[in-house]
């Protein structure tokens, strides 16, 4: 979008009280000018954090931007079919030299097909953990294809994630992502909602 037009939406967002949290996946290539429009984007549209995949050869690129807009990045993790960021261990290695700004966005549902247990991910990346996206799946560990279905109803451990997050006293954001294909998309996010509601409610306090 142009750089007005993430102004003008930033500003209704914050008219009507709603803060950007996030963006999709964001490539980030190793071409500094367009690194730097991104990140002048990110910033005059309001957000929070940008979700993002930059190479790992980009990362000194993307610290230098980060310093200068101090500007919180959360690099996404996908499943094994990526051969950059697999997992979120992947990350956690890339990132370890750069800067505390530069994070991770922990997909619970890649991560499982990666073969790492979301849960533990949350418990042992807290310290850089900026975004989350929570989604449950019939896919099994290696699978190259997710099975994405309502939450509650795939393999993943939905209350040993929302556990951890509790625990490490997670401050993010958790996005629902709910990627089924066909229908009212508004129906299964509600059903997921619904769900992870009722167990946040059953938590002892």
């Amino acid at each position: 979008a142009p750089m007005d037009e993430c102004r003008s939406v930033g500003d209704k967002l914050r008219a009507a009280g709603i803060t950007l949290s996030g963006s999709g996946v964001t490539a980030l290539p190793n071409d500094e000018a367009k690194v730097r429009q991104i990140f002048e984007k990110v910033r005059a549209a309001g957000m929070a954090t940008l979700v993002c995949k930059p190479e790992p050869a980009v990362l000194p690129l993307v610290e230098k931007f980060v310093k200068e807009f101090d500007q919180k990045i959360a690099i996404h993790n996908h499943g094994p079919e990526d051969k950059v960021y697999p997992s979120p261990a992947s990350v956690w290695a890339a990132i370890q030299p750069f800067d505390q700004r530069i994070g991770l966005c922990l997909d619970v549902g890649h991560a499982m097909r990666a073969g790492a247990d979301p849960a533990a991910a949350v418990r042992q990346y807290a310290s850089r953990l900026y975004d989350l996206h929570l989604k449950d799946s019939l896919a099994v560990s290696g699978a190259m294809d997710d099975i994405p279905v309502e939450i509650g109803t795939g393999r993943i451990d939905i209350r040993g994630i929302l556990r951890a997050l509790i625990d490490v006293k997670y401050s993010g954001v958790v996005a629902f992502e709910y990627e089924k294909a066909g229908g009212n998309p508004v129906t299964g996010i509600a059903e997921s909602v619904g769900y992870v509601r009722g167990m946040l409610a059953g938590f002892p306090a």
